[in-house]
């Protein structure tokens, strides 16, 4: 089915990877390939791929072990019938990753994992996405290509190695900003929003279980570049005060 021609597919199905927080992972039974579905809590790397903090006691491990292809179901988590609200399947494969920004993103968007993060027998994986499915409404499902919701960081090494600096900088001394960000550009309700991570396409900001992504209006991949677009957001939500 073809998307309605004012509806963009990218921005939505990159709107749900971003701003969701738990999601259903389904795997292969080891010795049946029986499937097998699980919740899971979610983060993403810098690119969208998606990050899990997963048991080797837990079955959906050790059917991955045994077979890495895994599929992962989001939704918006809308109010009233979910089968109304937007979701998206992605498709690929998992593997464990040792790479520390992966550690520092899926604890900064689920720090309650603090706690267990460490113990032996636990350990992160990192989704390669090879396809996704979104259903957005009546006349908006679309197969997408991995290129169409990751975040291409070409050129921006700068950026991603500054990140955990920069988010601590905004939530330790531009609350304010972030509670603008989320009450006056994005429609949240007010609270103590903080800053969950960012990228060069946007701004994770969470207050709970809440999450918003918060779009930039152009790319950004250099640390002053970010200031830059921050400054602008800052101002352009003031104004709408």
């Amino acid at each position: 089915m073809q998307a309605n021609s004012d509806f963009d597919p990218k921005a939505a199905a990159k709107k749900i990877l971003r701003e969701a927080r738990s999601g259903a992972l389904a795997t292969l039974m080891a010795g049946t390939g029986d499937p097998y579905c699980s919740l899971v809590n979610i983060a993403t790397a810098a690119d969208g791929s998606p990050l899990l903090l997963v048991s080797r006691l837990a079955i959906h491990t050790k059917n991955l072990l045994a077979d890495p292809r895994v599929s992962i179901m989001l939704d918006e988590r809308k109010e009233g019938d979910p089968l109304q609200g937007a979701r998206i399947m992605l498709m690929g494969r998992i593997a464990l990753t040792q790479d520390e920004n992966d550690r520092r993103r899926y604890l900064a968007r689920q720090p309650e994992a603090n706690m267990f993060a460490g113990f032996a027998d636990f350990a992160f994986y990192r989704m390669a996405v090879s396809g996704a499915h979104l259903v957005a409404g009546f006349g908006r499902i679309v197969d997408l290509p991995p290129s169409d919701i990751l975040t291409d960081l070409t050129g921006a090494d700068d950026l991603v190695a500054a990140e955990a600096g920069a988010l601590a900088h905004m939530n330790d001394d531009h609350a304010d900003a972030l509670r603008l960000y989320a009450t006056r550009l994005l429609g949240a309700p007010d609270g103590e929003w903080l800053c969950a991570g960012c990228d060069p396409e946007g701004l994770d900001l969470q207050l709970g279980r809440a999450a918003l992504r918060l779009p930039f209006p152009q790319r950004v991949a250099s640390p002053a570049a970010l200031r830059q677009v921050l400054k602008q957001l800052a101002e352009e939500a003031r104004k709408r005060g």
